[in-house]
């Protein structure tokens, strides 16, 4: 496929590791409440390639949490930062080591990195982390109706496109009905943070097999139009997202999807691939 990858601008952005906050109690939807783990963080044992359901948490974000203090500083961290992002301590006993941004989680407004365990256990919760962000821009040339985001150039020549009668076929782990999105819905910035898959109705969540996905997973969005902003209801419309945080008990959350890829259109199908998972492409 021919893109714009040499046209591209490479910066650098950076963050702190966000402090996991306390607010208030979460709420189940049976009415029961919890204190239990949630976002921010160096979540040591919860990593990309994990099951995403099943863990005592509410928005588990996998490896490392970053953030900034200032709210525009933010944004641009959370808007440029794209999955499979290069992302280098700079701070600290872990200074030089290197991993690779996971996800970007809206609300909080964090970036999800994932590190080894022998640089998980040097990082502390001052140190800072600069991304080299790659991939905001990054365009099909013969395919001006999908749109493309939030994937490093590089990861995305790795996902095993396929392109068949004008469509391109996305290896992908599960196809998700447009009415399991909830959370996130009416975001105007498709390349800002995520959105979630709802799971309050478990037995539906688990005849489609919901309940089996991973972070990182690479996964298809029946009827959605993502192209300029998140969650718009279209027939035939196709988007692709990656699993990005855990299973939630909050209402109306689930597991939050980072999009990638859109098509008003229809223009991107999904082919079924248990292996479709960002892990086995970067780790």
């Amino acid at each position: 496929m021919k893109t714009n990858i040499d046209r591209l601008v490479k910066q650098s952005v950076q963050g702190t590791i966000r402090h996991p906050l306390f607010v208030s109690y979460r709420v189940d939807t049976d009415g029961n409440v919890h204190v239990i783990p949630a976002t921010g963080g160096i979540t040591y044992n919860v990593k990309v390639g994990d099951p995403a359901f099943g863990w005592v948490g509410d928005h588990v974000e996998p490896g490392v949490s970053l953030c900034h203090s200032d709210n525009a500083t933010s944004g641009g961290l959370n808007v440029f930062s794209c999955i499979g992002n290069e992302a280098r301590v700079v701070t600290g006993d872990a200074k030089g080591r290197k991993g690779f941004v996971t996800g970007t989680h809206g609300g909080v407004e964090h970036v999800l990195v994932y590190f080894d365990d022998e640089t998980l256990d040097l990082l502390t919760l001052d140190d800072k982390i600069m991304v080299k962000c790659h991939g905001q821009g990054l365009a099909l040339t013969d395919y001006p109706n999908i749109k493309i985001m939030s994937i490093d150039p590089s990861l995305f020549e790795k996902l095993g496109i396929e392109e068949v009668d004008g469509k391109i076929i996305v290896p992908v782990t599960h196809k998700i009905p447009q009415r399991f999105m909830g959370s996130g819905v009416g975001a105007p910035y498709s390349q800002k943070g995520d959105y979630d898959i709802l799971t309050s109705d478990t037995e539906a969540v688990k005849a489609l097999g919901i309940d089996q996905l991973r972070f990182g997973d690479i996964v298809l969005l029946e009827d959605s139009d993502n192209s300029y902003g998140l969650g718009a209801m279209k027939k035939g419309a196709t988007t692709i997202g990656v699993i990005i945080h855990s299973d939630c008990i909050k209402s109306g959350h689930g597991p939050g999807v980072t999009v990638i890829m859109s098509s008003s259109e229809g223009l991107i199908e999904g082919k079924i691939d248990p292996n479709a998972n960002i892990a086995n492409y970067l780790l």
